[in-house]
Formats: C-alpha cells, sequence, structure tokens
C-alpha cells in the first residue's frame, strides 16, 4: 500500500487536504488503515486513526438500512406511502411555477398525482425540499415556511414537514433533498420500531457490527477525539463551524448527524459488501442488499448533473456505478456515497474492496485519488495468483 500512502500524502503536502484517515479490506482483510497529516489548523497535532469524523449526508445509507431492517420485519414495505406512518403527509401538493422565477406569487400548487412513497425518499425523487441542483430550481422553497425548531425532537419536525409542498410530482424527477427526506425516513423506522433512533441504531446495527464509537451524540469524555472542521482560506488553515452545530442534539438527523471512525465504517460497508452479514452475524438480508444495490431511478440520476452522476445510477440511498469508465478506476456495480465534509465509503463487489475516507474540509473528495491505486493493487494481485 506504499503507493497509496504516497498518493495521500501528495494531497496533503499540496494543501489540498489537511489530514486524512483511510481504511480498506480486500476479501474481508484490512490491508491499509492509517492517519495522515493533522487534526486541526494550529495545534500542529497529528490525526490518529481511531479519531471521531462528522459523517454528514454519509449517515444517509444507514438510515437507508434502518429503513430495510423494517421492511424485513414486515413493519413496512418501500412502497408504501409516507402518510400511513405520518398522517400529515396526506393529500400533499405540487409547486409549479414560469421557469425561473423567484417571485413566491407566481407559484401555484397543484394535486400530488399520487403519495409520497418511502421508495421516492430513499432515492431523492421525491421532491421534499429539494437542493436545486444541474440546472433544476426548488420551485416549492420560494413558498415552503417550515424550519426546524431550537429544541425539537425529530418527531416534532417530521410531523411538520408534511404541509410543505413537494417541488415535483412524486417520481418524475431526481432531485437531492439533503436532510428533510432522511429525517422523515428515520422518523418513519421510530414510528415502526417503537424505539427512539438512537435506541434502534445502537441496538440492531451498531453494536451487532461492532461500531462501538458510532453515535448522533459524543460522551463528553470522547469529545476530545472529534476532528475539526477546517477549510483553506489564502496560505493558511481555519478552522470553520459545523452545519449542525456541537451538539448535544435531540434532533437526531437520518440525513447527517452521525459521527463515526473509518474502523466502524469499515466494518459498516464489509457487511454490506458479504451481502448483509460480517463474521457469521446477518444484519440484512442479501435480496435486502442487493435491492439497496440496484438502480432504481433508470436515467434520472446519470442525467441531472452528468459531469459528477453520469455513469451512475441511484439505488436506496446510495449511487450505483452503472459505466466503470466513470468511476476511477471502481469496479462494475460499486456502491456508496459520501458527505460535505470529505467522508467517503463504497463497497466493489467486482473488486472485493470495502473502503472507507475521512476527510473534514466542505468540498473534499478523495476517490480519484484512492480508487485508481487501488484498481492498480488489486489487478496486481490477481496477476500473481
Amino acid at each position: 500500500m506504499d503507493a497509496l500512502r504516497a498518493a495521500l500524502q501528495q494531497q496533503i503536502d499540496q494543501d489540498r487536504i489537511l489530514g486524512t484517515v483511510t481504511a480498506v479490506a480486500h476479501r474481508n482483510e484490512l490491508i491499509f488503515h492509517e492517519a495522515q497529516g493533522f487534526r486541526d489548523a494550529t495545534s500542529g497535532m497529528r490525526l490518529q486513526a481511531h479519531d471521531l469524523f462528522r459523517m454528514m449526508s454519509s449517515t444517509k445509507s444507514i438510515t437507508a438500512v434502518a429503513v430495510l431492517m423494517m421492511q424485513e420485519d414486515g413493519r413496512l414495505d418501500i412502497d408504501d406511502p409516507v402518510s400511513r406512518f405520518i398522517p400529515s403527509f396526506k393529500d400533499q401538493q405540487v409547486a409549479v411555477a414560469p421557469p425561473g422565477t423567484t417571485s413566491p406569487e407566481e407559484v401555484r400548487l397543484v394535486p400530488a398525482q399520487r403519495e409520497l412513497r418511502i421508495k421516492d425518499l430513499l432515492t431523492h425523487t421525491g421532491g421534499l425540499s429539494s437542493a436545486p441542483m444541474g440546472g433544476l430550481t426548488s420551485v416549492a422553497s420560494l413558498i415552503n415556511k417550515v424550519e426546524r425548531r431550537q429544541g425539537d425532537s425529530l418527531a416534532d419536525y417530521v410531523d411538520r414537514l408534511g404541509s410543505m409542498a413537494l417541488d415535483f410530482q412524486p417520481g418524475s424527477r431526481w432531485a437531492y433533498s439533503p436532510t428533510d427526506g432522511f429525517d422523515t425516513l428515520l422518523r418513519i423506522v421510530e414510528v415502526c420500531s417503537g424505539l427512539s433512533a438512537d435506541v434502534f441504531l445502537e441496538e440492531r446495527l451498531f453494536q451487532p457490527l461492532g461500531m462501538r464509537d458510532t453515535a448522533f451524540n459524543v460522551p463528553a469524555a470522547e469529545r476530545g477525539r472529534i476532528v475539526p472542521v477546517v477549510q483553506r482560506a489564502g496560505d493558511s488553515w481555519q478552522a470553520i463551524p459545523s452545519m449542525f452545530g456541537d451538539g448535544p442534539y435531540r434532533h437526531l438527523s437520518g440525513a447527517g448527524n452521525l459521527f463515526s471512525t473509518a474502523h466502524d465504517f469499515l466494518r459498516y460497508e464489509l457487511m454490506l459488501l458479504n451481502h448483509g452479514t460480517l463474521e457469521g452475524r446477518q444484519i440484512l438480508k442479501p435480496e435486502s442488499v442487493r435491492s439497496m444495490a440496484r438502480n432504481h431511478v433508470g436515467q434520472l440520476f446519470d442525467e441531472v448533473y452528468p459531469d459528477w452522476t453520469g455513469g451512475f445510477g441511484f439505488g436506496l440511498g446510495v449511487a450505483v456505478l452503472e459505466d466503470p469508465s466513470c468511476g476511477h478506476g471502481r469496479g462494475l456495480g460499486t456502491f456508496g456515497w459520501g458527505g460535505a465534509y470529505g467522508t467517503v465509503t463504497w463497497s466493489d463487489p467486482e473488486l472485493e474492496l470495502a473502503v472507507v475516507s475521512m476527510v473534514q474540509q466542505p468540498g473534499a473528495n478523495l476517490t480519484s485519488v484512492i480508487a485508481p491505486v487501488l484498481r492498480d493493487a488489486v489487478s496486481s494481485h490477481r496477476a500473481q495468483g
């Protein structure tokens, strides 16, 4: 793994990142788990392999697995309407307006042609609080006024989301829902299981997988392990506030506020790579993992922003590589997702790899650095027999 170590160090030396923790397993064996660079902008302290990272949207994959667990338990079907579990989502409306409008007065509401389904939220095809992307605008944001209040629980907030207009007819487009879609999904898990999100995930996923450092709220004694979020400012690095604040959190976001380590998320990706089982313990059935890792949206994701999404379909909470020429060396069928501060994880069935890349700075993504090196390493290993 000297080539991987050198490629990552080059990113640090060129001031593209301040530091990173990377973990890789091949054929279920750990072949790389190292911290490189620094953990903050001022102290000169080196990153440690066990440091804690804000996973941001890497949380979404975890939420998708929780939903699939509830489906396996017979508590829901992903084709169920959201209103079955959260009645405020009944009889939603869709916002429409002339192209390019910025005026709320030009927005009108029409009935949704069908109810919003759980699967729509899992695949970002529901139109709930969509982010502008690929030239698509969020018309509904011009009139929607629902905001998270201080002290809100997940139940408090999600119940109010049902009053919001959708950006488009459910299932008709792909547009990323940064927070509200997956917060709604995690609330559905709470309703189905009768447990709070943190208790459910600890009992059903984190503890069985040995993810001992993954949680929404980090214990006070461990908070010193949290890596600060940084950005480049001219010729230096500076710390910046995190999007979700410092916690503790009452609102447990299924979209983005888990903390974790490279060790923990590698175990999670290995479970997915092994069809739902790790070290003899089944977390998901193989058919659930296959559903998660299958493209459910046709060309909707591939076409939304070709420079980024081209060659990919979208599964349940994860992007799915359908054209390997777009994957920077990753194999056909690779599936995974990342977070706003540079956490990226994936499972690659073709190359038999589970990969975790941890950074804490907006916009950082080391996939194009890591993936080609791993492709070369696996190819060399296979050539040697």
